[in-house]
């Protein structure tokens, strides 16, 4: 059966935006975060279109507390893979505006030194209150910059309380930034936090207490099992100063190439993959049962039941599904 002529329209349309993401066209690119991030209908067609050509940039996490210095050092290392004619990708996920739903901290007055370049895509992006410090599209950002050539993608995670844990999930390295003198020190630190770190950076290193910080790190790290014969080391930057930097980007590779021959890095890829799967599978299916207002009304109705106690929510969920044609 043929399909309408303003489908066809807006399935050549998508088409040819796919051609100028996957050439690094600026503006489709930007175009393309916004739709994804909107979950604009479109967005999913892109994605498909351009799928084909990901699966070869890196990904690296940059993750620890406010006030590391995280983003001078996510842009001093933008910095040096330019340098080395690399093209670049950054997400610097941001904190929500509680007024306007945007980034409070938006990439117009973040990195201004890369304007003009471009080998690099930088994208701030709000949490809109989701926990775990990544908000919600990063995962198809970071596919899109993939698909845009960007070979190494930096991810620049909120650092503000929440589980920083899904991180591990989405980045083929993980770098947790500490800086001596930020509240109780190593104490302070998630037992997960610790887990989860594959390079530890002790930056604003000329700072009082470094030296006391390097070795509380060491004795906890020594309490964390190697992954696979790796055992995190720590580096020391002054990310200001562009101090450390080349060195922390050499172990970033060596790390790389550790994990690529040990087969860890695919392993990690499909468990990634299926863990995404996973979480289509149920926003799909929230779709479908919750999708529309009518569904929202319904919902609405029986959380209100629920929470006067008129209903308990086993039945609540049971009737949901019953609604939706799922649960036959």
């Amino acid at each position: 059966m043929p399909q309408p002529i303003h489908q066809e329209h807006m399935h050549r349309n998508v088409k040819e935006w796919a051609a100028k993401v996957r050439q690094g066209d600026v503006r489709a690119i930007s175009r393309a975060i916004t739709a994804i991030e909107n979950h604009a209908p479109e967005a999913e067609e892109l994605l498909r279109e351009v799928f084909p050509a990901t699966g070869q940039a890196y990904l690296t996490g940059i993750t620890g507390a406010p006030g590391t210095g995280k983003s001078t050092l996510v842009d001093r290392l933008a910095a040096y893979y330019r340098k080395r004619d690399e093209r670049v990708g950054v997400v610097a996920v941001d904190p929500t505006s509680p007024y306007s739903g945007g980034a409070i901290l938006g990439d117009r007055i973040r990195m201004q030194g890369h304007a003009g370049d471009s080998g690099i895509f930088i994208r701030s992006m709000a949490t809109r209150g989701f926990l775990g410090g990544l908000a919600r599209a990063t995962a198809e950002v970071a596919l899109l910059l993939d698909a845009a050539g960007k070979r190494q993608v930096l991810i620049e995670t909120v650092g503000v309380g929440q589980d920083e844990i899904d991180i591990v999930r989405l980045a083929d390295c993980v770098v947790v930034v500490l800086v001596p003198g930020l509240g109780d020190d190593i104490q302070s630190m998630k037992a997960g936090l610790m887990e989860i770190g594959d390079i530890f950076v002790l930056n604003k290193a000329d700072r009082e207490g470094a030296d006391r910080l390097e070795e509380q790190l060491h004795a906890m790290l020594s309490l964390v099992m190697p992954h696979d014969g790796w055992h995190p080391p720590v580096m020391r930057t002054v990310a200001t100063e562009n101090r450390g930097i080349a060195e922390l980007a050499e172990t970033i590779e060596k790390f790389r190439k550790h994990f690529e021959a040990s087969g860890e890095r695919q392993k990690k890829h499909v468990e990634h993959w299926k863990n995404r799967l996973v979480e289509m599978v149920e926003s799909r299916l929230l779709e479908k049962v919750l999708g529309g207002k009518e569904g929202e009304a319904k919902l609405r109705e029986l959380a209100t039941e629920v929470a006067e106690r008129k209903k308990d929510p086993f039945t609540a969920v049971s009737e949901i599904l019953k609604g939706s044609g799922v649960d036959r």
